[in-house]
């Protein structure tokens, strides 16, 4: 069966087709064709990178940023041109598309109606530079594949079971009444972690306390037991806890009423500074992207050391709240894009945690560890690197709805 994975971000457009024969394995079989667009550089032009389980590959540019007419170049790939992995459109039997933002409507996966698509756009508040961006990827599809059966897969469910003591934020009844809690976020990438880092280590995931570090551009903390997610960083919206790579993550929100009171910052000039001009960007006045601070860093700039030196300050305060909340730890996992790459924001957050006995093994930290345990043998927390796979879950989330 042939599935196409929809997996949106505010500039960018990912796109992966399985055949999926076996559902339930763990990892990925190899995408019969993955394809890019990006559009961040520069502005009315999208960069578009397509392979193959054979091979092919093809990069080109679109003059466009419209996300609908990348969305078509993109799939137009998939049955015509050197890429070609598919005869028809109608090959493709369902479609899975990740949103970020369920609210407290949608606690597991869904086939998508106009009903399912109204509830998207409703809560498009909760989380606006997420939810928009994935209702545009499913009317694009709806266009090009109108018959074809599309399923959204929410970032926030898998984190449905949160307690009422955990999720309800100490502000006016009155809020948890109009929807304003904590929902938590990363879901997908946690669910394929959780199970992958047991299968790693042999065990059941009902066994392990694990808490899992999501460190890319956006970052996040869950606390993982008997399966299950008991407490993470994110909250009502996906800026709180961890710095991030252009975002605040938690401040106090004093800061913002005075900002309002003092210099008359509009609610969009202060959103706006929060996830934009926040996190490892509003610090070093470098980047975003962690490799370029460190860089900075490594080259004398304060800023940019002020930035890692927070980023890693807020990483140590709350893994120790996560595991508080489990009361212990038998593994400290890693991914995302700095959690998979960064050997020393690894070793830096480690480091703090020596008087739990957890050792990290230098070398195996130094390679290139993916899908490993690089703590040493007498440690007494496992350290896991794992490669998330947040499109194969969504995929293995559509075969339920595909017959």
């Amino acid at each position: 069966m042939k599935i196409l994975v929809m997996n949106g971000g505010s500039s960018s457009q990912k796109s992966t087709l399985y055949d999926v024969k076996d559902p339930l394995t763990v990892q990925p079989p190899p995408p019969l064709w993955e394809g890019s667009a990006d559009w961040a550089e520069h502005q009315g032009e999208a960069d578009l990178k397509i392979t193959t389980a054979k091979g092919e590959k093809v990069e080109k540019k679109l003059s466009t940023s419209s996300r609908h007419e990348v969305i078509a170049a993109l799939l137009e790939t998939l049955w015509s041109g050197p890429t070609r992995v598919i005869d028809i459109p109608s090959d493709i039997a369902i479609v899975g598309n990740r949103i970020v933002h369920g609210g407290d409507k949608y606690r597991e996966s869904v086939v998508i109606t106009s009903e399912v698509k109204d509830t998207i756009r409703r809560i498009a508040d909760f989380a606006p530079l997420h939810n928009p961006v994935n209702l545009e990827g499913i009317e694009a599809v709806q266009h090009i594949l109108p018959h074809v059966k599309q399923v959204a897969v929410f970032d926030t469910a898998f984190h449905c079971n949160l307690s009422l003591a955990n999720a309800v934020y100490p502000g006016p009844y009155a809020w948890l009444e109009q929807g304003i809690r904590r929902y938590g976020f990363h879901g997908i990438s946690y669910q394929y972690c959780t199970r992958r880092t047991a299968q790693l280590l042999g065990r059941e995931p009902e066994s392990l306390r694990m808490v899992i570090c999501h460190l890319g551009n956006g970052c996040s903390l869950a606390a993982i037991r008997d399966g299950h997610s008991i407490d993470t960083t994110m909250g009502f919206t996906p800026l709180e806890g961890l710095m991030m790579g252009s975002r605040s993550g938690s401040v106090d929100p004093g800061i913002l009423i005075y900002l309002a009171r003092q210099q008359g910052d509009s609610p969009d000039k202060l959103e706006t500074m929060l996830n934009k001009e926040s996190g490892l960007k509003g610090i070093s006045g470098i980047s975003s992207d962690m490799r370029d601070v460190l860089q900075a860093r490594d080259e004398g700039n304060e800023r940019a050391k002020l930035a890692v030196d927070i980023y890693v300050h807020r990483l140590h305060s709350l893994i120790g709240a996560m595991i508080a909340s489990l009361g212990g730890i038998d593994v400290l996992v890693f991914t995302g894009g700095v959690g998979e790459h960064s050997a020393e924001i690894r070793a830096s957050t480690c480091a703090a945690f020596g008087f739990l006995n957890l050792k990290l093994d230098v070398e195996k930290n130094q390679g290139s560890p993916m899908d490993q345990d690089i703590a040493t043998g007498a440690s007494s927390v496992h350290v896991l690197v794992v490669h998330t796979e947040e499109n194969w879950v969504i995929a293995q989330e559509c075969w339920r709805f595909a017959t």
